[in-house]
């Protein structure tokens, strides 16, 4: 699959080879021998054959559920962070991130095969605080007013998808300067919801979908979409990754039934009637 796998396959092979070599004067000695050869010569390969795939980390609830089954080894971590390990030629074959800015500087880096992008999920921002937290839900409640003086979780505002469009979403609301010193700042969105789930600050800032995967958490407020950049999910093949079962997995990601799983966790699907 990829020249790593290939290495470690053959390294693996040679070692077994060495130990071969060694006199033995047992027939079931020589039997393991034999045995772990063939496990060099044929497990290590088929190993090799699975897919592995760079997702944003708010994904992981509904991609886990989208992947059951699937010879898919899937690594979640915040877009950027994913971004770099594969401009820096991390062993990935499909990537997903929360940012189309991510997707397009890996692009200008010619790690993608460009035909193969596409914007697969939208999602929605809000502020969420515990679910144990007494509230009055009030829709035109303004934002500043229900945080008052409590800290607030975000992911990195200056380069994690779900901060940046916090940062934006807080500066369009003319509020950014005030609640900028109330803020911590998270490695990734699951980071911050889980700062809220377990009380330590009093609300946070994420992805609808993230409320679905945390029952701790409650919605105190929804931002309005033109606050901040449309929040996309693109995908897209790395290049040198494009083999059949590469493609028979990015296909089933984008297909109905993957659909109707990232609906259910919140997800807007963005390929549906294609």
């Amino acid at each position: 699959m990829k020249d790593f796998d290939r290495i470690l396959s053959k390294n693996a092979i040679y070692s077994c080879a060495r130990l071969a070599r060694l006199n033995t004067t047992s027939d079931m000695l020589r039997v393991r021998f034999i045995s772990l050869i063939w496990f060099c010569l044929v497990a290590l390969p088929a190993q090799a054959e699975d897919v592995t795939i760079f997702a944003a980390a708010s994904l992981k609830t509904a991609l886990d559920q989208v992947t059951a089954g699937q010879d898919a080894t899937v690594s979640y971590a915040a877009s950027s962070t994913l971004a770099r390990q594969i401009e820096m030629g991390a062993p990935a074959d499909i990537v997903i991130l929360a940012s189309r800015a991510w997707m397009e500087h890996l692009n200008t880096k010619n790690r993608l095969i460009e035909k193969t992008r596409r914007d697969l999920l939208g999602n929605e921002l809000v502020l969420v605080a515990p679910s144990d937290m007494m509230f009055i839900a009030q829709a035109d409640r303004p934002v500043d007013d229900i945080i008052g003086d409590e800290r607030i979780a975000s992911a990195l505002v200056d380069a994690v998808p779900a901060g940046i469009y916090a940062k934006q979403a807080l500066a369009s609301l003319g509020i950014w300067d005030a609640l900028a010193p109330q803020l911590v700042q998270t490695d990734n969105v699951r980071a911050a919801l889980r700062l809220v789930a377990l009380g330590q600050v009093s609300f946070g800032i994420v992805y609808v979908s993230d409320v679905r995967a945390e029952p701790r958490v409650q919605v105190v407020h929804r931002f309005d979409a033109r606050l901040h950049d449309p929040i996309v999910y693109p995908m897209a093949i790395v290049a040198g990754s494009d083999r059949p079962a590469i493609r028979a997995i990015w296909d089933h990601i984008q297909s109905p039934e993957a659909a109707e799983v990232f609906e259910r966790h919140g997800f807007a699907s963005l390929r549906a009637g294609e």
